[in-house]
């Protein structure tokens, strides 16, 4: 299934305490809990039909920038969390304990 990325919502469910989208009849997620001043992403989900195609990086980045707008530190347990923030500099100066989590 070849995904459209511009046509790809991510929504914050607070709720489900998750960034998700559907497309289809298909469910990615990145779980999170919130912790006071501090968020931790504990698991990221993509269905392999949608593997390498940038959804996953997607939902991060909003994830991330969510983090950054409500002034959040971030807690990245889930490694593919932990791995674009690796990739994407500019995320880094979010993450509590940076040297702990973000490993070169």
């Amino acid at each position: 299934m070849d995904i459209n990325l511009d046509e790809v919502e991510i929504r914050n469910n607070q709720d489900a305490r998750r960034f998700e989208t559907k497309v289809g009849d298909y469910f990615a997620l990145i779980d999170y809990i919130p912790a006071g001043k501090n968020i931790v992403f504990t698991h990221t989900e993509v269905p392999k039909i949608f593997e390498g195609q940038g959804v996953a990086s997607k939902m991060a980045k909003t994830a991330l920038e969510y983090a950054k707008e409500n002034n959040l530190q971030v807690i990245p347990l889930c490694p593919f969390v932990a791995g674009y923030i690796r990739k994407h500099p500019e995320y880094q100066s979010l993450v509590w304990n940076a040297k702990m989590y973000i490993k070169e």
